[in-house]
């Protein structure tokens, strides 16, 4: 069972194999991505993000998941030595971070159907478990950064996610809290594999914002692989990067 739907200014696509899917279960994960939404959009002024840059609600009285995220974006900032921030010039904004955590809690609701193999799918950011109808690993294509109907690489996951950050689908929309929009414009694109969407999503959204040392910083984290293009078309992969591969 397929289904695709746009929530979150974005589509989503929800897949699942299992023939003992149910509509509901579906239904269950879009409800719960737009409840998601109403909490941290940036564009509703009745969200709590937007509550909370207004002034109207203090962030020991915001809801458990808005505090769980702002944790999780304090201790990814320390992570990535200031790399990642959620907040621009004193404005609040923890998209970067919402989106692969919403995908991540998500997979976590057809885990809890029984549910093993499907995929989710969400601004290009994918978590993947078991097996596709074919009955191998989930294949996922990058797509070139310069010719956006071109794919570069294609990997085979099973329990994985895949996440990649790049300005060639919404311009400079990644912002580098030591210099601003565009100061990461050493590279065009960069794809994370992690054991999770969650993990894959956050540190490839710092390790672009690093430039050309975003692809080192990859390297040294554990459980994480990743794949680069610079501005030139030149592509550097982390030594485990190739495993993933499709054949």
């Amino acid at each position: 069972m397929k289904v695709s739907r746009r929530l979150m200014g974005m589509p989503i696509t929800v897949e699942v194999i299992d023939h003992r899917v149910i509509p509901e279960q579906i239904d269950r994960v879009f409800g719960y991505f737009h409840s998601v939404d109403e909490l941290f959009s940036t564009y509703k002024p009745t969200s709590e993000i937007s509550r909370l840059n207004a002034g109207t609600l203090k962030r020991d009285e915001s809801h458990h998941k808005v505090q769980t995220v702002l944790r999780l974006a304090e201790e990814t900032k320390s992570l990535t030595g200031g790399y990642f921030d959620v907040y621009r010039h004193g404005h609040l904004d923890p998209s970067g971070l919402v989106k692969g955590w919403a995908i991540e809690q998500a997979t976590k609701l057809l885990q809890h159907e029984g549910l093993q193999n499907y995929y989710i799918a969400a601004g290009g950011d994918i978590a993947a478990a078991g097996q596709n109808s074919q009955g191998q690993a989930w294949r996922v294509g990058i797509r070139h950064p310069f010719h956006k109907d071109e794919v570069v690489k294609v990997v085979a996951i099973g329990d994985a996610g895949v996440a990649t950050s790049g300005t060639y689908e919404r311009g400079e929309h990644i912002y580098n809290p030591r210099h601003g929009y565009g100061a990461a414009n050493e590279i065009a694109s960069l794809t994370v594999i992690g054991p999770n969407i969650y993990e894959a999503d956050r540190f490839a959204t710092a390790a672009f914002a690093m430039g050309q040392k975003g692809i080192h910083f990859i390297e040294r984290r554990p459980g994480l692989e990743g794949y680069m293009i610079d501005l030139d078309g030149t592509a550097t992969m982390t030594t485990g990067f190739d495993q993933y591969l499709a054949s």
